[in-house]
């Protein structure tokens, strides 16, 4: 099984890599996953949705999103690390979600939020309607970061003990309901 961690923000000096690493390393670490790959959106760069067709149909004529396409497919299960941007989530990751959709279907989703006090709590409630509209199994447990940048020092984000913990759950419940989930793709 393939588990991709999405990094969702693009902004300069942001804190996304350094969770996305943190949460990468112990998904390695934890080894319910077969590959563990990063997506960070920065680099992937998609224009604001520019194909000339519904995403249902799956008939794109870009390279990116071609490419997009074949990362999200190979995917079993996601994280999306995100940060909150006024009560919500990004605009990058809303575009990328919507770029397209059979490619989300029947994987579970989880969230790890950072931000100020809420801890991107509100980010992942504004999330989920959408992850539900592309037929996603968003999954109950998640990793809030309140004050992230409390937790990062020379680059690096170290977490509490508690976020820390909160990690090993997601991880558990998406290997989980990955396994589940794989039976109905292949049903389809």
């Amino acid at each position: 099984m393939k588990l991709l961690v999405v990094v969702a923000s693009t902004r300069p000096g942001r804190v996304g890599p350094l969770v996305a690493k943190w949460f990468t390393d112990k998904a390695r670490e934890h080894g319910g996953f077969d590959e563990v790959e990063v997506a960070d959106l920065a680099d992937i760069d998609l224009p604001m949705f520019n194909e000339p067709g519904h995403p249902m149909t799956g008939d794109y004529v870009h390279q990116h999103t071609h490419d997009w396409s074949a990362l999200v497919d190979s995917a079993d299960a996601f994280v999306l690390v995100m940060p909150e941007y006024n009560y919500s989530f990004t605009a990058p990751l809303k575009n990328a979600l919507d770029y397209l959709n059979r490619e989300w279907r029947d994987k579970p989703v989880a969230l790890a939020s950072y931000g100020g006090v809420s801890g991107g709590i509100r980010a992942q409630q504004a999330l989920k309607p959408v992850l539900l509209a592309l037929r996603t199994w968003p999954i109950n447990d998640a990793i809030t970061v309140p004050m992230v940048r409390d937790y990062v020092s020379d680059g690096v984000f170290t977490p509490s003990p508690i976020i820390d913990s909160s990690a090993d759950a997601v991880l558990d419940e998406l290997v989980r309901t990955a396994a589940a989930l794989a039976q109905l793709r292949v049903a389809a």
